[in-house]
Order: structure tokens, then C-alpha cells, then sequence
């Protein structure tokens, strides 16, 4: 055994409260090195009474470590625990301090969990679980009122520039919502919508006033209301780590410097703001001058934007918000921003735009998910660019699961493209059966999956300002084949449980292979799914229990030949079985 390798701690992902009655146990070992685990846990007023062990599992691994895991319902909301580690016939007991030969003689040194105080307990909107999400740029979505349009508004589908303006807006929305009924969505992530200069709005002018070229709170109240009795949700983007140029604070500073009443809601570095050798004088989102950081520590800025964030909820009943440049602003910011927030609607989704691990984040005190760009890193170098084999693909995936708690993983919001990248289609070099199978794993995996405008129809785009492209709403020159493909998607989602919850485990996933097959099982049902990432046919064998499964697309039913199913896919190809009783 390698002790060395073992680790586990209090709280944190390793040991916390999944709801008010339970609580999961995880441990990390050395990969394949530890054949049992057990967890020893019990009551520790009452030990010898209520002690028992819980077999542990493996619920992900990576290329270095397996990540066990247990769950536990202590009969009154305490535990005192420990484990038994074992590696063929070695048998080693871990507690809080010290590995052990021998049983601890008492229980005072094992790992402690307190109480679940239901205060403490990191509670997600239950709805995101059920969520398929669909991202507008609303200005390039559909024009539905023209005499809103801005100065010098461009013909609809003209090549984009990060100057220009083709008239997108709110009505827009309204007017093709059966469209996002008929692919089949129940929610919706807008990029801004309030007042700012530019065609994306991330430098908000007015965080009370919706852009008047999309339309005004009337308008968004109409859309919130028919969105909803569509069962659409609503989440907007909330731009609180800088401000635009032309917010009246940052013009007070400008105008009035050292003298402002305004200048401590931003970081001046020097007086007077201007740009030296491409580098403001003051902290800005990036390097951009027209993007000055706000000082979310200052009273008067967080009693600002708290007010934002509780009038669109209560004023408009939006369900949530996506926070953009999310890990520069202070975690004590997001700590009030949450309790704020979850006060005016508990069932709000907050969410996150972090590119990287983000568990210090994600405790329960800040934010219910992020964006799940290593999960989106992960997809894209195994079935689109085809950089990594199964193995490590599975081993990326692993080590994402066992970075936060089984909460978080199940509302994270996993993209495969948006406004900040190039378009999927494009990514795949235009070869749509690859793009198909990434949709595929992303929507038969934990957490809400996104669609971003337009590519249900095969809209492409390079980098941004290409990925901005205009919505294409002629029917000739959409691709109803890939639209069908994305219906039967969610359709299939909706369906089956197991395809948004429980959990996944790799049952063909080797090293130089292109093959991937891997289970989905929650309490209702077991799917098995099959992807033959190669340009070739090949033939999947994996070990399955279950004697009659059934093809969840074709309806076909098939049987097992000594424990095993084995599946000939073409090129690219897939498919999905349930597991029947």
C-alpha cells in the first residue's frame, strides 16, 4: 500500500453534507492500488452501540489516483468515522492522525463530522438537475423590432466586427420562442442586456436600464412571463467585476479625479486616469480601458450591486445569474451576493464564469456552479481535435468529478462553445459526426447542458467577433438533419434519469483507443452508451450483467453472449442501450 498516496480530510469535498440527512465520505488513493476500502463510522456518543462499517466505491478516477467514495445517513445528523484500507490480504485502519495495524482501541482519534447544522448544507436549485440551457447573444439572435435598431445597423447576416450592429433585441426573442419550444430547451443564459456602448453590453452603463436597442423592462417582463409559461427559465448575465466607460461614477472620475465622490468605488492606481504604454493608470478587465474594475470591497459599490441583483430577481422574476470575470471579485462579495440573492428567490441558479478549478467556490457559501471549461477542454481534445485516446479522456473526466461535491457536479453548467470561443462546427473542421458525438457525451453526462445559439441549424464561426455571427432563421439554408439530431437529444434526456444523474463509469476507455464505452446508472435505470470516435468501424466488446438490453433509439432489443455485448458502430457512429429487468 502506498500511504503515501492516501489522503483524506475533514469537510471540504472530502467529507460533507449532501442534504440534511447525509453525508458523503471520499478518500483518494494510489490507482489500482487498494483492492477494498471501508468506511467505520458510527454515533460518538454512542459508539459501540451504533458503530458499523460502509462499503466504499470508486466513483472516478484519474491517471494517477482513485477517488472512493460512501454514503452515510447517521441516525442523529453526527459521525465519528475512519477507515479500513485493504490491498489483497493487507489490512491497514487510517484515522484522523496515524495508519494503524491494529483496530483503534477507541473511537476518540478518528476523523470527526460534527452536526449537519441544515444551515451549512450546500443546497442547488433542483431545476438546473432537468435543465437544458440555450445561450442567446441577443444581438445577433433575431431582429423583432426595427425602430429600435441602433445608428447605422448593418443588413441581417452581414459579416461580423467587434464595432458593428445588426438590430438583434428582446422582440427578437419573443418572436421565436416556438423555436426554442420545438428543439425542445427550457432555459435560456443571455449574455447582457443592459445599457452599455457595444454590441456585446460587458460594459454596462446603466445596470438599472435595459439597452434600449433591445428593448426596455416592459419588454423583458413580456418575455419573462412567456418564457415561463413555456417552461423556460430565465438566467441574465451580471457584470460585476468592471464596469463600462460610461457608467456616471467612472465619468465622475474622469471629469473631477482626486475630487470625486466616486473615486473609491474603482482602484486608481494614479491620478489622472489615462493610458500609458497600453496600460491604464487604473485596474481595469484586462488591459481594457473602457472596462474599469469596480471596488467591490467599498460599502457604496456592494449596497449598488447587491440592489441590481435583488431588483431584476424580484422586479422581473428572472432565475438566476451568470457572473462574468467571476474569480476576480472578492469571495466576501459572492458570500453576500448569495445570501442576497437565495432571500429573494431560494430557487435561483448562480453561476459562475471560472475557466479553471473552482472549488474554493464552490462550498456552499458562493456560487451553485461555473462553467465547466475543463469539462469543455476535455470533449473538445478527445472527439473534436482528437488530441488525447479514451484513457486519458476518462482520466480528465475523473479528475473533474472528484474536484467538487456531488451537488455541484450535478447543476455545472458544461459548454462546448459560447460568445468567448470558436463555434463548435468550426472547431470540427465542419465534420458534423464528430460534433454530433460530443453533444452526445455532453448530454448523457452530470450537469445542464448548453446549446449556444445556432448551432442546432450548423451555424459556424471562427474565433470572436466569427462566433457572433448572425442567427440563421432561413429555413433552406438550415440544417434540419442536425436540428432533428439535437431534438432527439434533449428528447432523450427528458427520458431518462440516468442521463442527468447517478453515475458514470468507464467500461471501455483504453490507452491509443478511439473507442469509448461507458455506464449511466442512477436508481431507476443503467444505460450503457457506445462512441466510436474513429473515421473507421469498429467493435465495441464490454462486459455488461444484465442478460436483455434495449436500444434506446432503434427500440431494438438485444442479448448479452456470456456476460458480454459486443457493438459494431460505423465510422463515428453510436448508440445507447438500456438495461432491462
Amino acid at each position: 500500500m502506498l500511504l503515501e498516496a492516501i489522503y483524506h480530510r475533514n469537510k471540504q469535498i472530502w467529507a460533507y453534507a449532501y442534504d440534511g440527512q447525509t453525508i458523503h465520505l471520499r478518500l483518494r488513493a494510489k490507482k489500482g492500488d487498494l483492492t477494498k476500502v471501508e468506511a467505520m463510522v458510527g454515533d460518538k456518543y454512542a459508539w459501540d452501540k451504533t458503530m458499523e462499517l460502509i462499503p466504499m466505491t470508486v466513483f472516478a478516477s484519474d491517471e494517477l489516483f482513485d477517488y472512493w467514495e460512501c454514503e452515510v445517513k447517521p441516525p442523529f445528523r453526527r459521525l465519528r468515522y475512519g477507515f479500513v484500507l485493504q490491498d489483497g490480504k493487507e489490512k491497514i485502519w487510517m484515522t484522523e492522525s496515524d495508519f494503524m495495524k491494529e483496530p483503534p482501541a477507541n473511537p476518540d482519534r478518528l476523523f470527526d463530522f460534527p452536526f449537519i447544522n441544515p444551515v451549512d448544507v450546500f443546497k442547488t436549485p433542483a431545476w438546473v438537475k432537468d435543465a437544458i440551457f440555450y445561450q442567446i447573444f441577443p444581438e445577433r439572435f433575431a431582429n423583432g423590432d426595427k425602430s429600435n435598431d441602433p445608428k447605422g445597423v448593418e443588413p441581417w447576416g452581414g459579416k461580423p466586427r467587434p464595432d458593428n450592429f445588426f438590430g438583434g433585441d428582446l422582440q427578437g426573442v419573443i418572436d421565436h420562442l416556438d423555436h426554442l419550444t420545438t428543439l425542445g430547451v427550457n432555459a435560456i443564459y443571455f449574455t447582457p442586456i443592459f445599457k452599455a456602448t457595444t454590441n456585446h453590453k460587458y460594459d454596462t452603463e446603466d445596470y438599472m436600464q435595459v439597452d434600449p436597442h433591445f428593448g426596455d423592462v416592459e419588454t423583458l417582463k413580456k418575455l419573462v412571463k412567456l418564457a415561463h409559461d413555456r417552461g423556460i427559465r430565465i438566467v441574465l448575465d451580471a457584470v460585476f467585476n468592471h464596469s463600462g466607460r460610461t457608467f456616471a461614477p467612472f465619468v465622475d472620475v474622469l471629469k473631477n479625479g482626486e475630487k470625486s465622490k466616486y473615486k473609491d468605488w474603482f482602484h486608481v492606481r494614479k491620478f489622472p486616469l489615462e493610458v500609458i504604454d497600453g496600460i491604464p493608470t487604473y485596474d481595469t478587465f484586462a488591459f481594457e480601458p473602457m472596462m474599469p474594475k469596480l471596488n467591490t470591497e467599498h460599502p457604496e459599490v456592494k449596497a449598488y450591486l447587491l440592489k441590481v441583483a435583488e431588483f431584476w430577481i424580484k422586479e422581473v422574476g428572472i432565475d438566476g445569474w451568470r457572473l462574468d470575470v467571476a474569480n476576480e471579485v472578492d469571495h466576501e462579495f459572492w458570500r453576500e451576493f448569495r445570501r442576497v440573492v437565495k432571500n429573494a428567490n431560494p430557487d435561483a441558479y448562480i453561476l459562475g464564469e471560472i475557466w479553471h478549478e473552482s472549488s474554493a467556490w464552490l462550498q456552499g457559501d458562493q456560487f451553485d456552479a461555473v462553467m465547466n471549461y475543463p469539462f469543455t477542454n476535455a470533449v473538445l481534445d478527445f472527439f473534436i481535435e482528437q488530441k488525447i485516446d479514451a484513457e486519458s479522456f476518462s482520466n480528465y473526466i475523473g479528475k473533474q468529478l472528484g474536484r467538487y461535491p456531488r451537488q455541484a457536479n450535478e447543476v455545472a453548467f458544461n459548454l462546448l462553445d459560447s460568445h468567448d470561443t470558436a463555434r463548435l462546427l468550426t472547431l470540427a473542421k465542419g465534420n458534423k459526426d464528430k460534433m454530433k458525438l460530443a453533444a452526445l457525451f455532453q448530454f448523457t453526462f452530470t450537469g445542464t447542458p448548453c446549446i449556444y445559439y445556432g448551432d442546432e441549424v450548423g451555424l459556424d464561426g471562427g474565433p470572436d467577433p466569427d462566433c457572433r455571427k448572425c442567427m440563421e432563421w432561413d429555413p433552406k439554408k438550415q440544417d434540419l438533419g442536425l436540428f432533428s439530431f439535437y431534438q432527439q437529444l434533449i428528447s432523450l434526456r427528458k427520458n431518462h434519469s440516468a442521463m442527468r444523474g447517478g453515475t458514470i463509469t468507464f467500461l471501455d476507455a483504453k490507452a491509443n483507443s478511439t473507442k469509448l464505452a461507458y455506464v449511466r446508472e442512477d436508481e431507476n435505470e443503467k444505460l450503457v452508451i457506445f462512441a466510436n470516435n474513429d473515421s473507421k468501424a469498429q467493435t465495441i466488446d464490454v462486459k455488461v450483467a444484465e442478460k436483455t438490453l434495449q436500444n434506446i433509439v432503434t427500440g431494438e432489443t438485444v442479448q448479452t453472449q456470456n456476460g458480454r455485448l459486443k457493438v459494431q458502430l460505423p465510422a463515428y457512429g453510436y448508440a445507447l442501450f438500456k438495461a432491462m429487468k
